[in-house]
């Protein structure tokens, strides 16, 4: 893992920027002032932020469109991710706790 993938995954890991990414994933893009309703009560200054640090690591991709600014999810970083998380599975022990078979000290 290098440290784009820790980057990549210390972005995700924080409640509001998780919302966004969620947000983001069931739409083709979403400008930066609607984001607030799926926040909760994260101002707009806060969101503006959390939207910096998903684009600074990769997550999203921003266009201006006039005098707003569309977000939307990049591909390459939802596929990183997968990687990433395939990558994590049970070793062996693991696998056989799972099956019902007693660990051996």
């Amino acid at each position: 893992m290098d440290d784009s993938d820790v980057l990549l995954l210390h972005a995700a890991a924080d409640p509001t920027r998780l919302a966004i990414l969620r947000e983001l994933s069931s739409e083709t893009s979403v400008c930066a002032c609607d984001f607030a309703e799926c926040c909760g009560t994260v101002s707009q200054p806060t969101v503006s932020h959390h939207l910096k640090v998903l684009r600074e690591a990769g997550w999203v991709r921003a266009e201006r469109r006039g005098t707003n600014v569309s977000y939307t999810l990049r591909p390459d970083a939802v596929d990183r991710f997968r990687e990433i998380a395939a990558e994590l599975r049970p070793g062996v022990e693991g696998l056989a706790l799972q099956r019902g078979a007693t660990p051996t000290p």
